[in-house]
């Protein structure tokens, strides 16, 4: 199972007289990542090499570094990390020593791992949207037995008849809550997903 960052997390490395500052932070899209990128990068340091992974979405740049040797050590820090919706940004001043491709390769790829293994993590629940009906009399009981079951109320809004909710509930237990949602109205609310998961 995936995991994604609690917050933004930093890392500073010295290496042969080059420093090295390690940002990540998550995002919640492609475009959450670039913007990410573009308020952090440092327009005075040598380098702001990146990468960023977003489901199956990923990018990755050496901004100058030899080819294959800051963002893809970085991208294979995300993913040996099993990190998914996260943006890594490295950023180097030179120090005057070369560190040669694959000094350059472990300076990046060490920065990044160590900046995600010392930063909080949290389990990528992937969720179903649920769009449901509750009778008002059933209202306050079926509420307390979802959440208490793992769902979560996006939105809520009454007519005549009753509430309609749209919910998050964990796709692992999608049919269970169904159920469960069934049961507790009596069959008489509607229960519709209104997408395949996050």
């Amino acid at each position: 199972m995936p995991y994604t960052l609690t917050g933004p997390a930093r890392h500073e490395a010295d290496v042969r007289k080059s420093r090295f500052l390690a940002l990540a932070a998550p995002i919640d899209s492609p475009q959450a990542a670039q913007a990410f990128l573009d308020a952090h990068r440092d327009p005075q340091a040598t380098h702001n090499c990146w990468a960023w992974q977003w489901g199956d979405q990923y990018r990755f740049s050496d901004d100058g570094e030899p080819g294959g040797t800051a963002g893809r050590p970085i991208l294979q820090a995300i993913q040996s990390q099993d990190c998914d919706r996260v943006a890594v940004l490295l950023i180097r001043w030179f120090g005057g020593i070369k560190l040669g491709t694959g000094g350059l390769a472990r300076a990046y790829g060490g920065a990044a791992a160590e900046c995600l293994r010392t930063a909080g993590k949290v389990l990528i629940r992937e969720e179903r949207r649920v769009r449901c009906t509750c009778p008002y009399a059933d209202m306050d009981r079926v509420q307390a037995r979802l959440l208490s079951a793992g769902a979560r109320i996006e939105s809520a809004r009454f007519d005549a008849d009753g509430v309609i909710w749209d919910l998050c509930v964990p796709q692992a237990d999608a049919a269970a809550l169904e159920s469960l949602y069934v049961d507790q109205t009596r069959g008489q609310g509607d229960w519709r997903v209104l997408d395949e998961g996050a």
